[in-house]
C-alpha cells in the first residue's frame, strides 16, 4: 500500500480506496472458492487476477513457473465473470457480432465459390467457351454439327472439344415405367463430354462412338443423373443394363453420374437434368442448324489469345470450303468468365456491402464498450492504484473484447451454415454455382479471423481510454467535465458520425439497385405474364403425319377452351424467356450482301396463342384454323421486324423470305407487339410467328392457357380432359408464366435482396449507435439538467436541445456520407437500369429515412428529461 499512500493524501480517501479494494478482492476470492480453491489459494489467485501488480505476476511466473497459457486462462475467466455481471450488454453484443460474422461468412462463401474457386471440373482453368458470333455481333449463336466436327479434328490449340444440345427445354422427355408416365428433363451431349470434364460415372459407363451415331429419335442408351437415380430407382445398383421406355422407345441404362457432378450449376443454372442422351452427329442433325454449345480444352502452354487467332483463321478456311453451311465466327471466352462474368460486379458489390456492415458492427460495439468503460472508471482506478500497469489493463480489456467477439463468431458460423444451405436450396435464383455454395474450411478460417479482428477493432479504442491520469478524481467520483471525459465524448460522437456515413453509402447503393430492379419489373414485356400458365403436352415424335398432328392439336385446344375457368388457350414451340432460335430473313425484292441478312427469331404458334399470352395485335389479324397446309403461307411479325425490313411502309400483304420454314415466302397478315424473348433487359430484336399448321419444324409443344384460377387448381382438370386424347400425358404440373419472368430477373433480385438486407441491418445499427450516445449524454448530464430545470428551464426546451444535438450528429454524417455515396453510385453505374447514379430521389430518400431514424433515436433519451427531479439534482450538486 506504500504506492497508494504516496499517491493519495488524506485518511478519508485512503479509507475509500481500501474499501473499494476489499470489495473487488472479496468478490474474486469468493468466485475462486466456489470453484474449489482453498481460502489461501483463492486469495492469492484473486490478487494476481485482479491485476494488480505486474511485479507480482512476473514474480509468480518466475517462482512457481506459471505458464503464459495459464495466465491467459485467468484473464479469460475474469473476462467471462465480468461479462456475466453485464449479461444484457454481453448478449446484445454477441448477437450483433454473430449477425455480422454470419452475413460476412455467407457472402464470403458466395464470393469464393463464384470468383475464387475453380469450376468443379478437372483442370477447369484451361476450359474455353466457344460461341458462334452472330452477324450483328450482339448475340451468340450455337454451332452447326459439321462445323463442330471440323473444328475438333483440325484445330491445333485445343486438346479436345466437347458439345451439348443448347435448345433443351423442361419436360422434353417422357419416361414410362410401371404404367406411369413421368415428364423428365433430358440433355443430349457429345459422346466425350463426361470424360472431357474429368467426370467418371458412379455406376456403369459413358457413351461409345457407335452410340453417338444413333438417330435423334432412337438414342438406344441413356445415362441417369445421381439425383434422379436415387429418387426414381431408389439408388438400386442393379439399374445398369435395365431397359426403360423413353419417348415411346426402349433405351438401356448404361450409367449413373456421381453426385458431385454439377453440370446445371455451371452451364444451365436454374435447370436440372434427369437423363443424358447421346447427341447424334449426323447429316440430319447438321441440317437443323446451329444447335450445339461447344467447350474446348486448351493444350498445355497455349493461351486463349493464341487460340482465338488460330481458331479464327481455321473458321475462315472451313467456311470457304463449305459455303453451303451456316456462318462460323468463333467467339472464345474463358469458361469461368463466361459462367460468372456477368455476376462479377454484383458479387463485388455484395462483398463491399458486407465489409461496410462489419465496420458498422465494430463502430457500434466500440461505442457500447466505451459507454460501459465509462461506468468502469472507478474499477480501473482501483486497479491502477493497486499497481496494475497500462499494458496489463489494456490486455484485460482486449481479452474481454476478443472473448465477446469469438462468442459472436461462433454464432456467426452456425448462421453462415444455415444461410449457405438456404441459398444453395433456392431454385428461384438463376445463379451459376449457387447450389454448390457451402461453408468450407476456407470459410471457417475466414470466420475465425474476422471474429478476432472484430474483437481487436471494437476493443482497441475503448481499451486505450483507460483513465491513467485523474485516478484521484475517478476514485472520488468527481471526474465529470475532465478532459478525458470530453475526449471520450468526442470519440463516441466520431464513431456515431462514422456509422451514419457508412449507412448513407449502403442506403444509397441499395436504393439505386432497388429502383433499377423495380424499373426492370416495369418493362413492357410485350405479354401479360399474370394469369397465364403453360405445360408441355406432347412431343412431335408421337405423330406420323402432319394431318394427324394437326388433328390432335385441334382436339387439345378445343377440349382445353371448353373447360370452366379457361379464358383462352394456344400452343407454342417455345415460351418467352425460355430459349430462342433464328433464321436469316429478308424482304422479297430487296438485295442484301452475302451473309448480311437480318436475323429473325422464330416462334411457331397455333391460333389462340396471342390471346392466351396477352400479346397485343397492333395491326392486321392473328392466325385462325384456316391458316393450314392447304392455304397460302402466312406470317406475323413484330414491330421491330416491320420497321427493320419495311421502314415507313405498311407491312401488311408484303412477302417475307426465310432461310427455313419450307416455303419460298410468307405473306405478312399482321403486326404484333415486341416481346422480350431473349431477356427482360435486352431488346426483342426481329421476331416472326409462323402458324403451327403450316410448319413441320415443331420439336416440342407447350399448352398455354389464360385462366383466373390458380395453375395448381386447374392442372388436374386439364389433365383429365386431355386424357382421352393423350393417355400417357406426363404428370408435370402447370408452370405459371410469371416464373419465367422471375427467373429472368433472379440475378438482379439476388443482389438487391442481400444488399437491401444489409442496408436494413446498417440502419438498425446506426439507430442504436445514435441512441446509445444520446442516452449516455443525457445520463451524464442528469445533475446539470436538473439544476437548469430548478432555475426555470422548461422540459420542452431541454428536450429540443437534445434533439438538436442528435440532428447535428446526423447532419454531419449525412453530409460526409452523401459524398461517399456519390462515389459509390458511380461505381454502380454498370448495374443500374433506368436510373442515373446521381438520382435525386434516392439521395433525398436516404436523407429522409436517416433523419426520421435519428429523431426517433434521439427522442427516446430526451423523454428521460421529464423524469428528472430538480430537487434531487440540486442536492446532488
Amino acid at each position: 500500500m506504500a504506492r497508494i499512500v504516496s499517491v493519495f493524501r488524506g485518511d478519508a480517501l485512503d479509507r475509500e480506496l481500501k474499501s473499494e479494494i476489499e470489495v473487488h478482492l472479496t468478490m474474486l476470492t469468493e468466485e475462486h472458492m466456489r470453484c474449489g480453491s482453498s481460502p489461501e489459494e483463492a486469495k492469492r489467485l484473486a490478487r494476481i487476477e485482479f491485476g494488480g501488480i505486474d511485479q507480482l505476476n512476473e514474480a509468480h511466473r518466475e517462482v512457481r513457473g506459471l505458464p503464459f497459457v495459464e495466465v491467459l486462462l485467468q484473464d479469460l475467466r475474469y473476462a467471462f465473470r465480468s461479462l456475466r455481471h453485464n449479461a444484457g450488454f454481453s448478449v446484445f453484443t454477441i448477437l450483433i457480432i454473430g449477425l455480422g460474422v454470419g452475413a460476412s461468412a455467407t457472402i464470403f462463401s458466395v464470393v469464393t465459390r463464384l470468383l475464387i474457386r475453380p469450376l468443379p471440373f478437372a483442370d477447369s482453368k484451361h476450359l474455353v467457351w466457344i460461341a458462334n458470333k452472330s452477324d450483328d455481333g450482339l448475340s451468340e449463336w450455337g454451332t452447326q454439327a459439321d462445323h463442330y466436327l471440323d473444328l475438333r479434328a483440325q484445330n491445333r490449340s485445343f486438346s479436345d472439344l466437347a458439345a451439348y444440345f443448347s435448345f433443351y427445354s423442361p419436360g422434353d422427355a417422357k419416361l414410362k415405367r410401371n404404367n406411369e408416365t413421368e415428364g423428365l428433363n433430358s440433355l443430349r451431349v457429345s459422346l466425350n463430354l463426361f470424360s472431357f470434364l474429368g467426370v467418371q460415372p458412379f455406376l456403369g459407363r459413358t457413351f461409345t462412338n457407335e452410340e453417338a451415331k444413333s438417330r435423334w429419335n432412337n438414342p438406344g442408351v441413356v445415362i441417369l443423373s445421381n439425383e434422379f437415380w436415387r429418387r426414381r430407382f431408389a439408388a438400386a445398383p442393379g439399374v445398369i443394363g435395365q431397359t426403360v421406355t423413353l419417348n415411346d422407345r426402349p433405351v438401356t441404362i448404361v450409367g449413373v453420374l456421381p453426385q458431385s457432378f454439377d453440370f446445371e450449376g455451371v452451364f444451365a443454372p436454374g435447370n436440372h437434368f434427369d437423363v443424358y442422351l447421346p447427341m447424334p452427329m449426323t447429316p440430319e442433325t447438321n441440317a437443323w442448324g446451329n444447335l450445339l454449345a461447344v467447350v474446348g480444352r486448351l493444350k498445355p502452354g497455349v493461351t486463349i489469345d493464341v487460340a482465338r487467332s488460330e481458331t479464327g483463321e481455321l473458321a475462315k478456311e472451313i467456311e470457304s470450303q463449305h459455303p453451303e453451311r451456316n456462318t462460323l465466327r468463333p467467339l472464345l471466352t474463358g469458361l469461368d468468365e463466361h459462367v460468372v462474368g456477368r455476376l462479377r460486379r454484383g458479387v463485388v458489390v455484395l462483398a463491399w456491402a458486407v465489409g461496410i456492415v462489419m465496420l458498422l458492427v465494430c463502430t457500434n460495439v466500440a461505442n457500447l464498450q466505451m459507454a460501459r468503460g465509462a461506468a468502469r472508471q472507478k474499477e480501473m482506478a482501483v486497479r491502477i492504484a493497486l499497481g496494475a500497469g497500462r499494458h496489463r489493463l489494456v490486455r484485460q480489456l482486449l481479452t474481454e473484447s476478443i472473448a465477446l467477439s469469438c462468442c459472436g463468431g461462433l454464432i456467426g458460423i452456425f448462421l453462415a451454415i444455415a444461410g449457405t444451405r438456404i441459398l444453395a436450396g433456392l431454385e428461384t435464383f438463376n445463379i451459376p454455382l449457387l447450389s454448390g455454395i457451402r461453408v468450407d474450411s476456407l470459410s471457417l478460417i475466414f470466420s475465425v479471423m474476422l471474429a478476432l479482428l472484430t474483437g481487436l477493432g471494437f476493443g482497441l479504442v475503448p481499451a486505450l481510454q483507460v483513465p491513467f491520469s485523474a485516478v484521484h478524481e475517478s476514485l472520488k467520483g468527481s471526474s465529470r467535465g475532465s478532459s478525458a471525459t470530453k475526449k471520450s465524448a468526442w470519440i463516441r460522437n466520431t464513431l456515431v458520425v462514422s456509422e451514419i456515413v457508412l449507412t448513407c453509402m449502403l442506403l444509397v447503393g441499395s436504393g439505386l439497385l432497388t429502383r433499377s430492379f423495380l424499373n426492370v419489373l416495369q418493362v413492357d414485356l410485350g405479354f401479360q405474364a399474370s394469369r397465364a400458365a403453360a405445360m408441355r403436352v406432347d412431343d412431335s415424335t408421337s405423330y406420323s403425319t402432319r394431318a394427324e398432328r394437326d388433328n390432335i392439336f385441334g382436339q387439345i385446344l378445343d377440349q382445353t377452351r371448353s373447360l370452366p375457368g379457361v379464358g383462352s388457350a394456344g400452343l407454342t414451340d417455345v415460351l418467352p424467356l425460355a430459349g430462342d432460335r433464328s433464321w436469316a430473313i429478308f424482304a422479297k425484292g430487296k438485295t442484301y450482301a452475302p451473309g448480311h441478312f437480318p436475323e429473325g427469331f422464330i416462334r411457331i404458334v397455333s391460333d389462340g396463342y396471342f390471346q392466351a399470352m396477352g400479346i397485343p395485335v397492333i395491326v392486321g389479324r392473328t392466325f385462325t384454323e384456316r391458316d393450314n397446309s392447304s392455304s397460302g403461307p402466312v406470317v406475323l411479325v413484330n414491330e421491330t421486324l416491320a420497321r427493320t425490313i419495311w421502314p415507313h411502309q405498311d407491312p401488311i400483304g408484303r412477302i417475307l423470305m426465310c432461310e427455313g420454314g419450307g416455303s419460298p415466302g410468307r405473306m405478312v397478315i399482321g403486326v404484333v407487339a415486341d416481346v422480350r424473348h431473349r431477356g427482360i433487359e435486352r431488346d426483342s430484336g426481329c421476331e416472326l410467328y409462323i402458324p403451327m399448321r403450316q410448319s413441320d419444324d415443331v420439336d416440342s409443344v407447350y399448352l398455354v392457357v389464360r385462366t383466373a384460377l390458380p395453375p395448381s387448381a386447374i392442372a388436374g382438370t386439364i389433365r383429365a380432359a386431355l386424357h382421352p386424347i393423350i393417355p400417357d400425358l406426363s404428370s408435370n404440373e402447370f408452370m405459371p408464366v410469371q416464373e419465367l419472368v422471375d427467373r429472368a430477373v433472379s440475378s438482379r433480385r439476388f443482389v438487391v435482396a442481400l444488399v437491401g438486407g444489409f442496408s436494413t441491418f446498417a440502419l438498425i445499427l446506426a439507430a442504436l449507435g445514435i441512441y446509445a450516445v444520446i442516452a449516455y449524454s443525457v445520463n451524464q448530464r442528469t445533475t446539470e439538467l436538473g439544476v437548469r430545470m430548478a432555475l426555470g428551464a422548461t422540459v420542452g426546451n431541454l428536450q429540443s436541445q437534445v434533439l438538436t444535438q442528435t440532428l447535428k450528429l446526423a447532419g454531419l454524417g449525412m453530409l460526409v456520407g452523401s459524398i461517399g455515396a456519390w462515389c459509390l453510385s458511380k461505381a454502380l453505374e454498370s448495374l443500374l437500369f433506368g436510373v442515373k447514379s446521381t438520382d435525386p430521389a434516392t439521395f433525398l430518400g436516404m436523407v429522409f429515412v436517416l433523419t426520421v431514424v435519428a429523431c426517433l433515436a434521439g427522442y427516446l433519451p430526451a423523454l428521460r428529461i421529464s423524469k428528472i427531479d430538480p430537487m434531487s439534482a440540486l442536492r446532488a450538486a
